[in-house]
């Protein structure tokens, strides 16, 4: 008792008891004394200091091309390769972007690519996301193989198969058309992937109850599945639909005729015997690069969410 008291007088803490309030009033951790900071918060503050530095890095380096793009677009072809490089031009030239609507038929090119990526992108959703749910939700026997071996399709190279793709769609009549390119790429294994790798995550206690109600297995995947799962289908979307509207291959193989191409075909009338309009190569970049930038901040949170949650499980 005596020690008690002593220690009381003195001002140290007893065992279990709160911290003695400063004198004016507001109690403080014991690592705060003193006016210092406990060491696992600086430690804390510097690792978040260090990683938004890096992060900002390589933000920067991700946005110089785009930002070199840009300023090309507003410059004369004898200035875009010039050493070193002038970032900001000396005389902006914004008739470029009034004179590519009349020098190639612009409007018609961003309108059959567009047409090529709604459509492919509609096919794939649907077609994966039917796909992914026989393999994630549906037992039957041998699945798990020939989800495997269906996988495996995605290190074929596709230079291995063009040949033989491009033989079938000309005795098909295809060639010259843009069925050609949606029969090609309406199914896609990576597509199926993502949007199993998604499935796996949602409880199958849910298609059982489902079943029990007397549910299809088209209507579980229609009224239960599809409503949970629109992060994958938004994610798989955009990454199909930038694809498709940046393919050049598949395009210049099956497109011939010049009221077909799509925009990456049509920059490609810049490019001269001798020379090349590089300026306007830029210009027609810009644009095409705009309705991809528009869909991808309409779709950024289920696209981050959709790719952050696809391999949780599997």
């Amino acid at each position: 008792m005596t020690n008690m008291a002593e220690d009381l007088k003195a001002g140290a803490p007893v065992d279990g008891a709160a911290p003695a309030p400063d004198p004016d009033g507001r109690r403080r951790p014991p690592g705060a004394r003193n006016g210092r900071r406990p060491s696992r918060e600086r430690k804390k503050r510097t690792t978040n200091a260090i990683i938004y530095a890096a992060l900002a890095v390589l933000v920067v380096a991700l946005l110089v091309p785009f930002i070199w793009m840009v300023s090309s677009s507003l410059k004369e072809n004898n200035q875009v390769l010039t050493v070193p490089i002038q970032w900001i031009p000396s005389e902006f030239v914004w008739s470029n972007y009034t004179d590519i609507w009349t020098r190639i038929p612009m409007m018609g090119y961003l309108q059959n690519s567009l047409y090529l990526a709604v459509i492919i992108t509609c096919l794939q959703v649907l077609t994966g996301s039917l796909a992914a749910y026989g393999f994630s939700k549906v037992r039957f026997p041998g699945r798990d193989v020939l989800f495997l071996c269906y996988i495996g399709t995605i290190a074929v190279p596709w230079q291995a198969y063009m040949v033989p793709q491009y033989i079938m769609m000309q005795n098909l009549g295809l060639t010259n058309s843009f069925n050609a390119l949606i029969l090609l790429q309406a199914f896609g294994a990576f597509g199926v992937f993502l949007m199993r790798q998604y499935y796996m995550t949602i409880p199958d206690e849910l298609c059982e109850a489902a079943r029990i109600d007397g549910l299809s297995e088209y209507g579980i995947w229609a009224r239960v599945i599809l409503p949970l799962s629109k992060p994958a289908l938004a994610s798989l979307a955009l990454l199909t639909f930038v694809n498709t509207w940046n393919d050049y291959m598949g395009p210049f193989i099956y497109l011939t005729s010049n009221r077909l191409w799509t925009v990456q075909l049509g920059l490609r009338s810049f490019v001269g015997q001798f020379d090349a309009e590089y300026a306007m190569i830029m210009t027609g970049s810009v644009i095409s690069v705009i309705p991809i930038l528009a869909i991808f901040l309409l779709g950024q949170r289920y696209f981050i969410q959709g790719i952050a949650t696809s391999g949780m499980k599997g």
